[in-house]
Formats: structure tokens, sequence, C-alpha cells
């Protein structure tokens, strides 16, 4: 995520947020509420002085906690003229808002290091904990009039900024909020997916934190609208991205080139090893279609919770993008439920927790893991998660292009296509814009999957239609038997939630934002690919065997979502999805990034019997 979205998501513009400007809502209307504003340069244990902006309430009167972010993208540079709102609810308490660049970034001294390394450990050592501690420290002892509480929050980078400091908590740190936080950049969230480069979010997102400080967007060698499947297309192997234009000026995109396989590169960055038991309030923030970060939150919170005795981890999740809770909240992309998800999270939830923890106002939050659950589009509480009482189900994907609960009675039979890396199928419909600053990008995993589900190199199994809700809570998984004739492969598993037929009266145009029928929609509830030098081994990439049937594990995360009745559940699988992910040119090769062009070959994709997903149903 860009700059100025980050800056709207953490509510420190003077604009809401929302999902798109096209459907932008009107929120509540929020009273001017003037602040003080002061610029410092707070110096951390090595003498590295840190741009700090402090923006206190100037209506509020008494000792108040502090709300501190760090973010790589810019603080403020004046404060803002009213409660931005998605803060409103968080301003009705009071807070000193304070926000820092970290290292290297705009006015902060020293080196900006992506991820950095948790592994300070001398007096004078550095990392994002320790500057988060001396932070926190400089600020208790600094800011005037504040009551000795700080809690921290932030989406996405901030998020992982926040989730960091719970690596070394200063004392006074007690309550911290990480939203779209990461985990492991190489297993999944922003960078890859299980070792499968993210290849047109990385060239835009890095290119416009690592190449400048203005957060200027890659323009693609020209300024002309560009359809970035042809450009990619063009350009050939990814390791052409560097040699021809970034030459490197993108540091984290050349590493990644030097660095395909899951080594000590990317281990060192896996920071949540560092993290002890639980001793601070963390309230995690997730969205079921966020298309960034969406694997690092429940990782956080699931080793978070295995050290949590007295019961301080807690998690969020919603039907939401990257970072949408911070608006209103009433759709997924161009499905329509009409509920303020969001709103009610910053209301009812987020404001809420900070209040008791940091105002000692209200009730300590009674809940585990609360959900707004799709399909029901309503909250749901629980003890913990996974959430207990769901049953592992399988769903069969058929040699006839159905799903059934019942296992195939034929499973040696397989269905095939060719996948041909000189025609990769498209993640979104095209042209497919820039990922900044088009809004297409926002809600592309909850996006209508007609556009490819006729193609000859996309398998689909639709059941028929459901006679009664099926309810999905927990962790999905797909299980396919598969195999290719190439040496290397890419495989691709969607679940859908298919719309009925009748599920509106066609308007053509009345829709406003979708040109279409919403009758059968397919529904994205969860993708993702596997790529095969990486089936045995992370660490080590290996060949596979041409022909050869294996099973392929595909994790499709963690959802709460429900089939409703006479909707039909769809599954696709496919062996690209270009130019988010990067092509695999099905001919193995040591580093798949410098492949020639000549090692791009088609392959014969098979999908056989025994091919399932295991669907946690809650009956």
């Amino acid at each position: 995520m860009n700059k100025l979205m980050l800056l709207l998501a953490a509510g420190v513009a003077a604009l809401p947020m929302a999902a798109a400007p096209a459907r932008q809502q009107t929120s509540a209307a929020v009273a001017d509420f003037p602040f003080t504003y002061q610029e410092v340069m707070v110096p951390m244990r090595d003498g590295t002085k840190l741009q700090t902006v402090i923006i206190r309430p100037s209506g509020k009167t008494g000792k108040l906690p502090i709300l501190l972010q760090r973010t790589p993208y810019g603080v403020p540079g004046q404060p803002p003229a009213s409660v931005p709102s998605s803060m409103r609810f968080l301003m009705e308490d009071g807070y000193v808002l304070v926000f820092q660049n970290m290292r290297g970034q705009f006015k902060s001294d020293g080196d900006f290091t992506m991820s950095m390394a948790l592994d300070a450990k001398g007096k004078n050592q550095v990392d994002e904990a320790t500057d988060a501690y001396d932070t926190i420290d400089w600020l208790v002892k600094n800011v005037a009039d504040n009551n000795g509480k700080v809690g921290m929050w932030g989406v996405s980078y901030p998020g992982y900024a926040s989730a960091v400091a719970l690596a070394r908590p200063h004392p006074a740190l007690k309550a911290v909020s990480p939203q779209a936080a990461w985990n492991d950049w190489w297993i999944n969230d922003d960078l890859h997916r299980y070792g499968a480069m993210r290849l047109s979010y990385a060239t835009d997102w890095l290119f416009s934190l690592q190449n400048n400080d203005k957060g200027d967007d890659f323009d693609y060698g020209g300024k002309t609208p560009v359809d970035t499947y042809d450009w990619f297309l063009k350009l050939g192997p990814v390791a052409n991205l560097d040699r021809l234009y970034f030459k490197g000026s993108v540091p984290q995109l050349t590493a990644m080139i030097e660095h395909p396989d899951y080594d000590d590169f990317w281990k060192r960055q896996r920071w949540t090893e560092k993290l002890g038991r639980t001793t601070v309030p963390t309230l995690h923030v997730a969205g079921f279609w966020d298309q960034e970060d969406p694997l690092g939150t429940w990782k956080i919170y699931e080793k978070m919770e295995a050290q949590d005795p007295d019961g301080l981890n807690m998690i969020v999740a919603g039907p939401w993008a990257h970072g949408t809770w911070r608006s209103p909240g009433s759709d997924v992309g161009y499905i329509k439920h009409g509920k303020e998800s969001g709103t009610e999270f910053m209301r009812d939830i987020e404001a809420p927790f900070f209040a008791y923890w940091l105002h000692g106002k209200g009730a300590n939050p009674a809940f585990q893991a609360r959900m707004f659950q799709s399909g029901s589009w309503e909250w749901k509480s629980y003890p913990k998660w996974p959430a207990p009482g769901a049953t592992l189900t399988n769903l069969y994907l058929q040699s006839d292009g159905t799903l059934s609960f019942t296992a195939p009675a034929d499973a040696g039979q397989c269905r095939e296509y060719v996948s041909d890396p000189a025609n990769p199928v498209p993640f979104r419909e095209r042209p497919i814009s820039r990922t900044y600053p088009s809004q297409e990008w926002r809600w592309w995993e909850a996006a209508d999957q007609r556009f490819v589900d006729h193609r000859p190199d996309v398998l689909s199994y639709t059941s028929a239609p459901l006679e009664a809700d099926l309810t999905v809570t927990g962790e999905v998984a797909a299980k396919l038997m598969a195999s290719t004739s190439g040496t290397d492969s890419d495989f691709v598993v969607k679940l859908i939630d298919v719309l009925p037929d009748d599920y509106e009266p066609f308007r053509p145009g009345a829709l406003g934002e979708y040109p279409r029928t919403m009758n059968g929609y397919q529904f994205p509830i969860a993708m993702e690919v596997r790529r095969g030098r990486y089936l045995q081994s992370f660490e080590k990439a290996t060949p596979l065997t041409p022909n050869q049937v294996i099973a392929w594990d595909v994790p499709l995360r963690s959802h709460d979502h429900v089939f409703k009745k006479g909707h039909r559940i769809m599954v696709q699988v496919q062996s690209s999805w270009f130019p988010v992910i990067d092509r695999n040119p099905q001919k193995f090769v040591p580093n798949i990034y410098k492949a020639a062009p000549e090692d791009f070959v088609k392959a014969t994709q098979r999908v056989c019997g025994g091919s399932l997903l295991e669907l946690p149903v809650v009956k």
C-alpha cells in the first residue's frame, strides 16, 4: 500500500478512508476538534534521531494516554483540521497521537531496512523492537500531561511496527492492535505466496517505498495507460525487471531475485520467533479478503495464543480487504450487505479495547475471537480460533466437473488442460492497471470469476444448488492429486460461492458500479497458489517428475462464511495467475527468476480422482 493510502488507513489525514472512491459512503458528521502539533527528533540508544510528530487534542484536559504509530510512509506535516472519521470513536475518549518515521525515512536519521531482523543484543545494537522501546521511554518522560500508558496500533507496515514492539515490550506499553501485520514475507504476505513471487504488487510497492521517499509510482517506462499483463509478459524473466529498469535502486527486489529459496536471508526476518509469553493485551485485526497481508495476522495471533495463559490475546476478522475496516465496511467489492461492519468494529471493539487498557474505562472485552461472518453478515464470538465445534468435511472434485461430498467411484479418472506461459491466466479482468492508484486492486480477490471460467486452461467444478445453508468456520485447505508433463509447475485453487440465477432482477445500467447482472456472480471466498519446486522443501527447490500424480497441499487460510441455500459451490483450478504471481516456466531451472526465454514451455496438467477440499463445517 502506498504512502497516501496508508496515511488514510491510519486515520492521520483529515479525510475518511473508503474502500473505493466510486463506492464511498458518507460517514456520520464529526465535530470540529482542534489539535496542537509538535515535531521533535527522538533519540535512540545508538544516537540516531527519528522524526516524530506529537498531536494533542486541545479540547481534552487532564492526563491522557499516548497512541503511538511508527511508519515508513511519512508523518503528518500539520494537525488535522477536524477529527478524521476513521478515528472519531477513539478520540471521544482522548489520546495524545504520536506518529514517527522509521529509520532512514524522510527526516529520520539512519538507514531504512525493510523487515529488519530482530537480533539486537549489545547495549547499542538496534532493531525495530528497540526503536519502539526507546521511543516509548522518551515519550512517557517528555510528553506533558500523559498518564504513563502507551498503546500502539497501525495497518500494514505500521501494523507490523506495532507488533514487533511486543518482542521487547516497554513497561509503559499497555495495549497493542496490530492490523494487517505480516509475519513471513516468503511464506505469505506482500512479496510471496509459498515461494511464488507476487510480481506486479512487489514491483509497485517496493518501487514506491525504496526507490525514493516521495511514494512515486513506477511508470512502466511511459506515461500512457498500461495493461500490466502485456507489460510483464513482454518483460520476460523476472530478473529483467532489475537489469533493465531498477538497476539496483530497489534493494528488496534485487534480494528477492538473488534469494529465490527459503534461505537464511528470509528466515532471519521471521520475527515472531522472538515473542515470549504474552504480557501486553493485543487486539489482532484481519480481513478475510486482504489482498496484501492475508496470513500474517493469523500466524502472529497463533504464536501469541500458544503463550497466553492470562487471556490477553484477541483476534477480530471480517469481510474486509486490506485496511477497509477503517471505512464503513458495508460491501465486499460488488457484494453489498448493507451493514457497516467497519464502523461497528471501530465503535464497538477497537475504541472500547483501548479505553479499557489505557483509560481504565468500561469492561475487559469478553471475547477471544470475534468474526463478522460473511454470507450471514452477522457478528459471531468464539472462545478461541480456530473455533471449536467444526467438523472437517471433504468436498470432492469429480471427473465430470461436479463437486460432491461423496468420494468419487472413478478415483483413477483425471481432467486435463494445457498451461501455456505465453498465454497465462490473468488474475483479474484486463486491461490490468497498475496497483496504484487504481481501485481495482483493492477488491480483486472478491471479483466475479466468470471472466476466466470459460478458458480451456481453467478447470471448473460446480455443486448442485445447496438444499440448506452450509457454514464453513475455520481453516480451509485443498488437497489436489495432480501431475504435470513439465518439471516444474504451479497450481492455483479457488473456492467460490456462486450466487443463484434469481439473485436479483436484471437491470442493465441500474447497478451503477457493476455493469452486469449479479445473477450467477462467482464470488471468491478463498484463493491460493502452490509452486511445485517447493512441494518437498521450501529450503531447496527440486524438479517434479513428469506425468507423476502427486499430492499438492494448498492452504486456503481461515474463513467464516455461510454458503446460503440455493447457492452453488464452485472450485476452479489453473496453473497461472498473472501478473500478480510470476510465471512458472514449467521447466525446472535452479533460479526461476533467471530462467531463459526458451525455458518457458507448455505443459499438460492433470487433476485426478481423490482431489478434494477440506471444509470445517459447523452444523
